[in-house]
C-alpha cells in the first residue's frame, strides 16, 4: 500500500456532517471521531426491514455507531425539499464527508459547507466511476486499485481528486476482502484529507478526460457462472461477486435441480469441454483452461471448503453443467 501522506503537524478540528450507510463507511466515522474532529450530525437512510417478514427495521451500520456515540442522527428520504436543505445549512459545517451514503446531493447541499462535500470513492477515479467500482475491478481482472478523496459536484464521481492511495490486488482475493482493506485505507485517508484541508494546504486535481469507465450496480442475473468463458474470467467474476451475490451454477442431483454457490476458486491446468467436471476434487473445464472451486455452498447451508462438500456431496467426473 503507497499513501500520499499529508503535511505534519498537529491536526485542526472541523466541524463537520457526516453522511454515510453501509459497512465500507464505518471506519471512516469512526477515523473521523477518533482524529477529534467535530461531528455536527450524521446523515444515513430511515431503519428498513431485514431478512424475513415481520423484523423489526434495522437502522444502518452507520446510523448505529452513530447512536453509540451519541452523535445527532437525521435519516431523510431525499434532500430535494427546502425544508431538509435549510436544516441541513443551519448546521453551518465546514464541511461534509460523504462515502456511500445512497442519496443524491443537490446543489445547494453541496454548496452548503465552507469546504464543500468531500467524498472518500473506493476506484482509482476515473475508472470506475459509480456504484459498484471494487465488484467491477475484480471482476475485470484489475491489477491494482485503491481509494480516493474527492470535491464532489453535482455528477456521478466527477469532481476533483483531493488525496489517493493504491494497492495491489492479488488473483486470490474477493471483493470481501479487499472491501475490507479498501475501508481502512479510505478511513485513514479521510483523516489526512481534512488534516490538509484545514490547514488550507490542499489543491484539488482534475480528473483526466481519458480511461472513464462506469461500475453498474450489480444485477443478480450476472451471477450464473457461463462455464465457455476463459478460465481466468470465470475466476474473476467468482471473486468479484464474492461474498455477495455469490457466483452460482445448477446441477441436476437426486431428482432435482441444486444451485451451488462458488465463493472462491483458482485457474486448474486442466481441459475438457466446457462445463464438464474433470476429476473428483470439482475442476471444472471452462472455455479455455479450467478453475477449480476452492469455496463452496448449498442453498440453505453454510459455505465451506470443497474437500468437505465432495464428502457429503460428490459429483463424478464427466458430469456436465448446464451452460445455458
Amino acid at each position: 500500500m503507497n499513501f500520499l501522506h499529508g503535511q505534519g503537524g498537529r491536526s485542526l478540528s472541523l466541524d463537520l456532517v457526516f453522511m454515510g450507510t453501509p459497512d465500507f463507511s464505518v471506519p471512516t466515522l469512526r477515523a473521523v471521531l477518533a482524529a477529534g474532529q467535530r461531528v455536527k450530525a450524521v446523515y444515513t437512510p430511515p431503519p428498513r426491514p431485514a431478512g424475513r417478514r415481520g423484523l423489526a427495521d434495522t437502522p444502518s451500520p452507520v446510523h448505529r455507531m452513530a447512536l453509540e456515540h451519541g452523535l445527532d442522527v437525521r435519516t431523510p428520504v431525499s434532500l430535494k425539499s427546502a425544508e431538509e436543505q435549510a436544516g441541513f445549512a443551519a448546521l453551518r459545517a465546514d464541511v461534509a464527508v460523504v462515502i456511500a451514503y445512497g442519496l443524491l446531493l443537490p446543489r445547494p447541499i453541496l454548496e452548503a459547507p465552507r469546504l464543500g462535500c468531500v467524498n472518500v470513492h473506493a476506484s482509482l477515479l476515473p475508472r470506475w466511476r459509480g456504484a459498484a467500482p471494487i465488484h467491477r475491478a475484480i471482476m475485470a481482472g484489475d491489477a491494482e486499485t485503491g481509494v480516493m478523496t474527492m470535491q464532489m459536484e453535482e455528477g456521478l464521481d466527477t469532481g476533483p481528486v483531493l488525496m489517493s492511495a493504491r494497492t495491489p490486488i492479488s488473483s486470490d482475493e474477493t471483493t470481501g476482502i479487499v472491501h475490507d482493506r479498501l475501508a481502512e485505507m479510505g478511513a485513514k485517508l479521510l483523516v489526512q484529507t481534512l488534516d490538509r484541508l484545514a490547514a488550507g494546504g490542499l489543491a484539488a486535481i482534475e480528473q483526466p478526460a481519458d480511461g472513464i469507465t462506469y461500475a453498474r450496480k450489480i444485477d443478480k442475473v450476472e451471477a450464473r457462472i457461463d462455464f465457455t468463458r476463459p478460465a481466468e474470467t470465470v475466476r474473476n467474476q467468482i471473486h468479484g461477486l464474492a461474498p455477495f451475490p455469490g457466483a452460482w451454477f445448477e446441477i441436476e442431483a437426486s431428482g432435482k435441480t441444486e444451485r451451488i454457490k462458488v465463493l472462491k476458486a483458482e485457474v486448474a491446468p486442466l481441459r475438457g469441454a466446457p462445463g464438464c467436471i474433470l476429476d473428483e476434487r470439482l475442476a471444472i473445464a471452462c472455455g479455455y483452461g479450467a478453475i477449480r472451486p476452492l469455496v463452496v455452498q448449498r442453498a440453505g447451508r453454510s459455505a465451506v471448503w470443497v474437500e468437505e462438500f465432495c464428502r457429503g456431496f460428490a459429483i463424478p467426473a464427466g458430469t456436465v453443467i448446464s451452460t445455458a
